[in-house]
């Protein structure tokens, strides 16, 4: 890198501008010169025309103080003044790269959902001088950014961030203490929280409420039992596919735009069907009630379940999908009803029955995908099982590769009938005509269950197709937000840890819904990652008196990131103000 002067003319007069350029060797001996940092005027050509006035911090002092900048070798003739200082530009020195640009943006989302006041009032600065309500943003910015363990936040991503600088503080917010005492003050708030938080929804995204989708998924612990009876580790089915590890189970409420609404932390062996009565209750004291419409996917609800909200008082609306089983018990009953087209290659069918609407759905889309998918796996499995029916294997042999054909290829696997004799390392195998043809009857079709009597199909089929937001806030929380593995031993900081990841998914959603109308393609990932690119670093310029001109300067944003802050009425805020330190020798006298 070098600093490069360039002279322009305006008014009449000369002025010299200063930015920082980076040499890049490209193939063919060619060189690419790149702009890194704008540092702005610091003289001219003459002493009244080029003298550029600036207001320093000065760190002896304490206070600013305006002082002219000049360079070395353009110093003869001037007048011996305080107010000169007088910098040796080729001893040009750049410190402390950290990044600053997404981390800047964290900060712009979790002010607009007001959550810095918010905090602020319940986390106050203790007697010490402690800020938890910044310790608490550097968590929840740490988990947006790059998730991972406390200690690892505390011994090395927090020095390389800009959190300092955006919040005025030291390096005491990432003292692992209070890291994790931060986390012994939150979950008391918690309700108070999903309050504030439908509010800013509301007012920022107008949203209604009026529907609501509901689902489970379970997160894994790095530990092992005995825990307490009253712990919330437990085995249980794991949806990670990681039986061998405790678990806990969290329960999500969000809208159809996938703005989380409440969530709870249950018991890892809990079933998905025993956890919806006591949601519908809580929801009902947050909110009050309301004609809502649940949408739940099968094996959530039970019968019992089913039956009180139909007879609650309003009724509580449900859409929820049904098992496979009573597909098999309607078919018949389905079969003589006519299809109506919701939308160009979805069509329904709507069976009334016992004050309930049973809606048997079908895209041709998605029989497409599913008829491929089964395709493949079928002629995959039909390959591999003629291989090892040329092999010569035993007994024992064979049957291990067979459970690991299995495994492998589970949806093909059930329209083949697979034969293998008692002590004999030979096995034959046919296709299962009949379950192909039920197979084909239904792949891409589902069946629904619900109290909208009279509504719109099209509505209904709308509301259901809405639930992969909830699956998409899970695959959020467990990817991007790496919400798993959980470290923590203590009950309390377990469920803060998912307080915590809750607050990062509210800030990539709101992020997410700032960019559907202006940049429906982008993830809010690739956003960050962009905004990352932006650096903030120290600019260091010793002066000819032994003191040094420091400018913390952030990277210029590329053309496609300007664009985004156009976009999203985001402006880029102003470059902090120059510091001067003091004298080596003045320090040295004082010392």
């Amino acid at each position: 890198m070098f600093l490069r002067a360039t002279t322009r003319k305006k008014d009449g007069k000369e002025h010299r501008y200063w930015s920082i350029v980076e040499n890049r060797r490209l193939a063919g001996g060619r060189v690419l010169q790149r702009h890194v940092l704008y540092l702005g005027e610091i003289n001219s050509s003459q002493e009244r025309a080029w003298r550029k006035s600036i207001e320093v911090f000065d760190e002896h002092a304490g206070d600013t103080r305006t002082l002219s900048l000049f360079p070395e070798d353009r110093c003869e003739g001037l007048v011996s003044d305080t107010s000169i200082v007088r910098l040796r530009l080729s001893e040009l020195s750049l410190r402390r790269p950290r990044q600053w640009g997404a981390c800047w943006l964290a900060l712009k989302l979790w002010q607009e959902l007001e959550l810095d006041d918010f905090w602020a009032a319940r986390l106050p600065k203790t007697r010490k001088g402690t800020r938890f309500d910044q310790v608490l943003f550097v968590l929840v910015t740490y988990r947006l950014l790059s998730p991972g363990s406390e200690w690892r936040l505390h011994r090395q991503w927090f020095e390389r961030s800009a959190l300092c600088d955006l919040l005025g503080a030291d390096e005491s917010l990432a003292d692992i203490h209070k890291l994790y005492a931060c986390h012994d003050l939150l979950l008391a708030h918690k309700t108070a929280l999903f309050d504030h938080l439908v509010r800013r929804w509301r007012d920022l995204f107008h949203v209604t409420f009026d529907v609501l989708l509901y689902d489970l998924t379970s997160t894994y612990f790095e530990s092992h039992p005995p825990f307490g009876e009253d712990d919330k580790r437990r085995y249980g089915y794991s949806r990670d596919h990681r039986s061998d590890c405790v678990q806990i189970v969290i329960a999500l409420v969000v809208t159809p735009e996938g703005l989380p609404l409440a969530y709870e932390v249950l018991p890892g062996n809990t079933a998905d069907s025993t956890t919806l009565r006591g949601f519908l209750d809580a929801i009902e004291r947050q909110y009050g009630k309301a004609r809502r419409v649940w949408c739940m996917d099968r094996g959530v609800p039970t019968e019992e379940t089913l039956s009180y909200m139909r007879v609650a008082d309003p009724p509580v609306h449900y859409l929820v999908g049904t098992p496979k089983g009573r597909l098999s018990k309607l078919e018949q009953d389905l079969l003589a009803r006519p299809w109506h087209e919701v939308r160009p290659g979805v069509q329904v069918k709507l069976l009334p029955q016992d004050n309930e609407m049973y809606v048997f759905a079908q895209s041709h889309d998605r029989i497409a995908k599913e008829r491929a998918m089964r395709k493949r796996q079928l002629k995959a499995l039909w390959v591999r099982l003629k291989q090892l029916g040329a092999m010569t294997l035993t007994h024992k042999e064979l049957l291990m590769k067979l459970g690991a054909a299995r495994s492998r290829y589970p949806a093909g696997w059930r329209l083949i009938d697979v034969v293998a004799h008692d002590s004999d390392p030979a096995f034959t195998y046919r296709l299962d005509r009949d379950k192909l043809r039920q197979v084909r009857r239904r792949e891409g079709r589902y069946l629904l269950r619900t109290n909208l009597v009279g509504h719109d199909p099209a509505e209904l089929w709308r509301h259901y197709i809405q639930l992969v937001q909830v699956e998409e806030a899970f695959k959020n929380l467990k990817g991007d937000l790496a919400i798993r593995p959980i470290y923590h031993q203590d009950a309390q900081r377990i469920e803060a840890h998912v307080f915590i990841a809750f607050l990062s998914y509210c800030l990539h959603t709101t992020l997410a819904q700032k960019l559907k109308p202006h940049a429906g393609g982008l993830t809010p990932r690739s956003v960050l990652d962009t905004f990352a690119a932006v650096q903030m670093l120290d600019v260091h310029i010793p002066t000819t008196d032994g003191r040094q001109i420091v400018l913390t300067r952030t990277t210029e944003p590329e053309s496609k990131l300007q664009l985004l802050l156009d976009r999203l009425h985001l402006q880029w805020p102003p470059q902090p103000p120059p510091k001067i330190t003091r004298a080596q020798a003045q320090t040295a006298t004082a010392v």
